[in-house]
């Protein structure tokens, strides 16, 4: 986590002009109602290796914070956008069958420790498309980049009854393609669109925002929206098919 921050100081020191170009800004911080539905395994050898989130793990739907920034660069430049999104689940579970999880055979019906932390940071790099904001005055706008997410995995089972414990953790970059839409029919409005997502092979990982903003005074602003994450991702024998959605609020300022 420290390291994230130190990321996230680090990246938006850097990306400050220097030049007496004008530029813009958007910080924005809040919680996202988080519900996952879908299965985990590692090292699985059967279908009964896999682990539900829901009935197997006991991952209940939960609030948890997320904070974004956007820079709108200059000239030639292109834009930034930082978003930091905490996802973890840490809770008591139980299999009626036994199951495999990282080369050991868990015990059925006994209770387990299970944690699972997807935390990620996700740095995107994009342009609006040119004269679409002239020609719509300034109602519209279109943006395309391209956006790395720094995934932050670890998965952990442990079972005290039987003294066995097995987890696999990593730290790996992820290319994504980015799309976003800004629809401002007034100043003190907006509903926004964005995606985030990547496929290869077998495996895909995608991110669905939609978001409307309201400004009741300066550079203050609240929003509320709605996330969908998807993903299909079998990396060091870990698979992870899940689904992670909900609604979100916010709170920022926008200079």
């Amino acid at each position: 986590m420290r390291k994230i921050v130190l990321l996230i100081s680090l990246i938006f020191i850097l990306s400050i002009p220097t030049t007496s170009y004008a530029f813009g800004i958007e910080i924005a911080g809040g919680a996202w109602y988080q519900s996952p539905e879908g299965n985990l395994a590692y090292k699985n050898i059967s279908r009964t290796d896999n682990l539900d989130l829901e009935d197997d793990l006991n991952y209940d739907d939960k609030w948890q914070p997320s904070g974004r920034i956007k820079i709108d660069m200059p000239l030639l430049i292109p834009n930034i956008y930082l978003m930091y999104t905490p996802m973890k689940w840490d809770e008591k579970g139980q299999k009626d069958v036994n199951f495999n999880f990282g080369g050991e055979t868990y015990t059925a019906n006994v209770d387990f420790d299970s944690k699972l932390k997807m935390n990620h940071l996700d740095v995107a790099l994009y342009y609006g498309i040119p004269l679409i904001e002239t020609a719509t005055l300034d109602i519209l706008n279109i943006d395309l980049g391209l956006n790395a997410r720094l995934f932050d995995f670890e998965a952990e089972i442990k079972q005290d009854a039987t003294g066995l414990k097995e987890s696999e953790s990593y730290l790996v970059p992820i290319p994504m393609l980015y799309a976003g839409m800004q629809i401002k029919p007034f100043d003190l409005i907006a509903l926004e669109f964005e995606g985030r997502g990547i496929a290869y092979k077998s495996d895909y990982y995608y991110s669905l925002i939609g978001r409307f903003k309201i400004k009741p005074f300066g550079p203050v602003f609240a929003a509320a929206g709605y996330r969908f994450d998807k993903l299909d991702i079998d990396y060091q024998d870990v698979e992870v098919d899940g689904e992670f959605r909900g609604p979100f609020v916010e709170i920022g300022f926008e200079f």
